[in-house]
């Protein structure tokens, strides 16, 4: 056997996904962002039954068998688009029979999305789990209940802050820091969201959670009243409440006005892929002058930070079943804790080194369609 380690390893047994960055594996499920679902109380709007008929009718269609894709699409989100909508739009592309995305992206906000195909969705909580690039652009003078430009204005000023002023702060911003999440957010009070009950105009305390800001920087300062920032983060930060925590403490208030993700864990600006080339490369691969292969990502993409064990195939025979390996030998890796195995260059499983054993906790199977050679040595 040989072990090639990385540099750190990540238990996914024990990967948390904070409320407001909650994977969603179908489109059928709740957005986890503040719009949400008009449904979310029971709407009885007599405006559905007139589109009831319409929906029948799209029913009675005949629909594209599902296929089984495996991979990585990091898209390139548009502004306007929810998470959960570009989850299904790339299902539909792809005719892929399961999908989810590793870490919501507010509808307002464009750039790196993270969708998970096929067996690729087993590795989520490995991107979710790791840091997060924004860049954002703060309008000064006012805070809004929402902490964007979709909210209306509760506090106002005609203060602007200098360069000067907003450069010392930040080191009170940098570290490990605790935050109130916004009123708008996906956080769960007495079974609700939080941004269900703000809607109905309720007032909820939240409790302020310990968050990790590993990078903080001011990139540009206007006299038109913004500034653009520059964050890297742990999971579960909101961009939005350090622009309003960032506003209070500086006496001038803000808001968010543009916000762009530019890296999520191992995936950056490069691996992402606009809406409309996605769809182009797909009507390519249906005249045959392409494949959707080109736009996937190897599923073992987002296991990066994890030690990778290659094994030989009566051993991989056993784990694919479902039963440890013994490891013995002058080979026998030296490490311990979640690994992903191998066999022959192929992701076989993630399995835990303990006790002289590698036992299995995730199998893959990787049937069907995946990355092509090209976008496999990319990540190499």
């Amino acid at each position: 056997m040989v072990v090639n380690t990385a540099n750190s390893v990540i238990d996914s047994q024990n990967a948390e996904s904070h409320d407001a960055e909650k994977n969603i594996f179908t489109e059928t499920r709740n957005e986890d962002s503040r719009r949400g679902d008009d449904t979310r109380r029971g709407n009885n709007d007599p405006r559905q039954n007139k589109h009831q008929g319409k929906q029948q009718r799209q029913n009675n269609q005949p629909r594209r068998d599902k296929r089984d894709v495996h991979g990585w699409v990091i898209l390139d989100k548009p502004i306007g688009m929810t998470s959960t909508h570009a989850v299904a739009v790339l299902k539909r592309l792809f005719q892929a029979k399961r999908a989810g995305h590793a870490g919501t992206l507010d509808p307002l906000a464009s750039g790196g999305l993270p969708i998970a195909l096929g067996e690729a969705t087993k590795t989520v909580p490995f991107v979710m789990d790791g840091r997060k690039r924004y860049r954002f652009t703060v309008s000064w003078g006012e805070e809004r209940d929402t902490d964007d430009t979709e909210g209306r204005a509760t506090r106002t000023s005609d203060l602007r802050p200098s360069a000067e002023a907003i450069r010392a702060l930040l080191p009170q911003f940098t570290g490990l820091i605790e935050q109130i999440p916004p009123q708008y957010s996906a956080i769960k009070v007495q079974g609700e969201r939080a941004y269900d009950l703000a809607r109905d105009g309720e007032t909820v305390e939240l409790k302020p959670r310990p968050v990790e800001i590993h990078e903080l920087t001011l990139v540009e300062h206007t006299d038109s009243g913004q500034s653009v920032f520059e964050a890297e983060c742990g999971k579960g930060t909101y961009v939005r409440a350090l622009a309003r925590d960032i506003g209070r403490i500086l006496g001038c208030f803000g808001h968010i006005s543009a916000l762009r993700r530019t890296l999520v864990g191992p995936f950056r600006e490069t691996d992402m892929i606009p809406l409309e080339q996605l769809e182009a490369l797909c009507n390519r691969a249906a005249s045959g002058e392409g494949s959707l292969a080109d736009a996937l990502l190897p599923v073992e993409t987002a296991l990066d930070d994890i030690p990778a064990l290659a094994v030989t195939r009566a051993d991989a025979a056993r784990l694919h079943r479902g039963q440890a390996v013994l490891l013995r030998g002058r080979d026998a890796p030296n490490c311990s804790g979640t690994v992903y195995v191998t066999v022959a260059g192929r992701l076989l499983a993630l399995a835990e080194i303990g006790n002289g054993e590698l036992i299995p906790k995730r199998v893959f199977n990787l049937t069907g369609l995946t990355a092509s050679s090209g976008r496999n040595n990319e990540k190499v």
